[in-house]
């Protein structure tokens, strides 16, 4: 049968809580990804390697989720030393821990998925944390549509995790997406037709340049009569020398000389051709927006939506960089309290966030202030475990 395969990643599934149509989910995609046309692989190559605006927008955000501080506490006390803070200080012997959440969020912001493997150690933790590439991963659905392994593909080999045996080997976080089951959306996505106009822009205007900045012309010819025609031969001696002697930048401002009546009628720039660069700068605020960034933070000009550049700071890192870090740190928090048992939360250190310093200390002002608060309340909105004779 057609969907044997199927039927064969899911001999033994665990005793567990499952939707009523998880026995469906599996057939809706068959663990592919959707976007054949707009593959991992191709927006990665055109969005982060081939495009400025897209390769900033991605290192802004990834480089600033990965400085965030975090912390690691319970409903009780907050950790200074933990076997977790460890071994996110030092995931794996080629990464610490800003490379290693650099390389996770980077992954989710241009796949909408981030894959991290788990290898054993010696205790209940894992040994090591490795990031994996997103475009190598395929997720193989059981019969109830939750995912039962994974298969991890580099070239003709292959190498499958199985997810139904104890703690989970790996860890996948997604971005929401409402027409997949089990990938999640990237932003990169988003931003492909703003990615295509940007890019096919910045070769006009390479080609522009390449043409000595000049707009095109035409050479005419009248001949005696003014009705005469040009050879086979004088039209290809004609085309020849052009190309050799008057285009690219290396034959910029050399002298063209015209003889036999032939008459050189320059052309100047049309209202499309001035338009350009307006076009440019909108298809790169538009993937600027579809990343969450405030394009002042980018260097795009014409952009007055923030009054000054602190102001758009703080909104990057409230409306962008927190949410991120937020969802990414208690994914890997349930997951990882799934090996030690422990059930621990990390997440950012809002105190230690320079750009929302203004807004922290207001907030802990109001709360100082509030006198109908008891202790306990006053911490509890602020983010901090309870104290130790309280608890």
């Amino acid at each position: 049968m057609v969907f044997d395969f199927l039927k064969r990643g899911a001999a033994v599934v665990p005793e567990q809580k499952a939707s009523a149509t998880g026995p469906v989910i599996n057939y809706a995609t068959s663990g592919r990804v959707a976007w054949s046309p707009r593959d991992t692989v191709s927006l990665t190559k055109t969005g982060f390697l081939g495009n400025p605006i897209g390769f900033r927008a991605v290192k802004l955000i990834a480089e600033s989720a990965a400085a965030l501080p975090l912390v690691l506490q319970d409903c009780q006390r907050r950790y200074e030393v933990h076997p977790l803070l460890a071994l996110m200080a030092r995931p794996n012997l080629a990464q610490g821990r800003a490379e290693f959440m650099e390389a996770v969020y980077g992954q989710l912001l241009l796949s909408g998925n981030t894959y991290v493997e788990a290898v054993p150690g010696v205790g209940d933790l894992p040994g090591e944390l490795h990031v994996l590439r997103s475009d190598r991963m395929n997720l193989i659905p059981g019969a109830d549509g939750w995912p039962v392994a994974y298969d991890y593909t580099v070239g003709a080999r292959k190498h499958r995790f199985d997810m139904t045996n104890g703690a989970t080997p790996i860890c996948h976080i997604r971005n929401f997406h409402p027409q997949d089951d089990h990938y999640g959306f990237s932003p990169m996505q988003a931003a492909a037709v703003a990615l295509d106009v940007h890019v096919a822009a910045s070769q006009w205007s390479k080609a522009l340049l390449d043409n000595a900045a000049r707009p095109s012309g035409a050479i005419v010819y009248k001949g005696v009569d003014g009705q005469s025609q040009l050879s086979n031969d004088q039209y290809d001696r004609l085309l020849n020398e052009m190309a050799s002697h008057h285009q690219g930048a290396r034959n910029a401002g050399r002298p063209m000389l015209l003889e036999g009546g032939l008459d050189w009628k320059p052309m100047g720039f049309s209202p499309s051709d001035m338009e350009f660069q307006k076009t440019k700068e909108a298809a790169a605020r538009d993937i600027a927006i579809a990343f969450g960034v405030p394009p002042m933070l980018l260097g795009i000009p014409g952009d007055a939506t923030y009054a000054n550049y602190q102001e758009a700071n703080r909104a990057f890192f409230r409306l962008t960089v927190l949410p991120l870090v937020t969802k990414v740190t208690a994914g890997l928090s349930h997951w990882l309290a799934g090996f030690s048992g422990e059930m621990v939360e990390m997440k950012p250190d809002l105190d230690q966030v320079h750009a929302l310093a203004t807004e922290r200390d207001q907030q802990w002002a109001r709360v100082g202030a509030a006198d109908f608060l008891t202790q306990s309340e006053k911490r509890a909105i602020l983010g901090l475990p309870a104290l130790a004779e309280e608890a």
